[in-house]
């Protein structure tokens, strides 16, 4: 089979197409002929050699892919040949990589993808959907009647938080940095969004919420917005940081002066009841129509590179596709 694989830490540049022995499953692992394989950020930092936790190489990367059962192993009772299913969980403790025509996982890495679902979205669920639902429910404890400001609503995980939250009855802000970016954040059902590169924008979504601020924020960048988000928030508000690309400087006499709760997660940390909830949450979403992931590339196989650069680029939505 074909698979893209890295067999040097570096650039895009390192990703090349290999022919590969064709895995196979073992017991309780389940064998996936893969259509689509999506393309996270943290996927392009292993790729790089930054990431605190790299695998021997060779490797093949990526963790989120969607396609159909070709075989089982012994003992496998919820799944067999013929089942439109998605990986769950990212890269982290997956048997082999997604980038390729066919990938090993274990029965419990693996989840039914509705008929009205794409593959290629299905590849979208895996991190930035159910980071999305950890975020909101599980962590932030989003619930109907609340504001929820999304600050970075235009990517892969704020896209999938504004639809989550709307359909569980919250009032949704979200930001952008561009035109295109603000239409989709609208599109997926924010009552208003705001361009987070103009001067004085948090006093309109202070203003959008009555002058009280939110009362939830779900943050893409804490290094850059964290100390602000401490100002905006509610009294009595939650501030959940999904993400953060350094360190920052904040004042916590804000977060004392109006009782704030400051929450962080990592996905791959979560118990299996709490993926169990995420994953039922998240197919009944698709199945009913009301989540629907936005597929921003979908590039072949050979252009692994390239999405790659997509990944990380500013200014590209949705998630990134390869299509093996």
């Amino acid at each position: 089979m074909k698979a893209l694989r890295v067999h040097r830490f570096g650039g895009p540049e390192v990703l090349q197409v290999d022919e590969v022995a064709d895995p196979l499953p073992a017991a309780g692992e389940v064998l996936i002929e893969v259509r689509a394989a999506g393309v996270n950020p943290v996927d392009t930092y292993v790729r790089s050699g930054t990431y605190e936790r790299l695998p021997p190489l060779p490797y093949v990367p990526g963790g989120d892919a969607a396609g159909v059962v070709m075989a089982v192993g012994k003992g496998v009772g919820d799944f067999e040949a013929g089942d439109r299913v998605y990986t769950a969980g990212g890269s982290q403790g997956l048997l082999t990589g997604a980038c390729a025509e066919r990938m090993v996982v274990r029965e419990s890495q693996l989840r039914r993808l509705p008929q009205a679902a794409s593959f290629a979205q299905g590849a979208a669920l895996g991190v930035p959907w159910a980071t999305a639902f950890r975020g909101l429910v599980q962590i932030g404890g989003g619930r109907s009647g609340e504001t929820v400001f999304v600050h970075g609503a235009s990517g892969s995980v704020g896209l999938a938080a504004v639809q989550i939250a709307c359909a569980r009855g919250l009032d949704v802000l979200g930001s952008a940095g561009t035109p295109e970016g603000l239409d989709l954040v609208r599109d997926a059902g924010a009552s208003q969004a705001f361009d987070h590169t103009a001067e004085g924008y948090l006093a309109a979504v202070r203003q959008a919420t009555g002058g009280d601020g939110p009362d939830l924020i779900l943050e893409m960048a804490a290094h850059l917005n964290l100390d602000r988000d401490l100002e905006l928030a509610a009294p009595g508000g939650r501030i959940v940081i999904i993400g953060s690309r350094g360190r920052v400087e904040v004042d916590p006499r804000a977060a004392l002066s109006k009782d704030l709760t400051v929450r962080g997660f990592a996905l791959s940390s979560s118990s299996p009841e709490a993926m169990d909830e995420i994953h039922r949450g998240l197919f009944s979403g698709l199945e009913s129509g009301a989540f629907v992931p936005l597929v921003g590339a979908e590039l072949p196989l050979a252009d692994g590179g390239r999405g790659h650069l997509l990944a990380v680029e500013p200014g590209v939505y949705g998630k990134v596709v390869l299509l093996p």
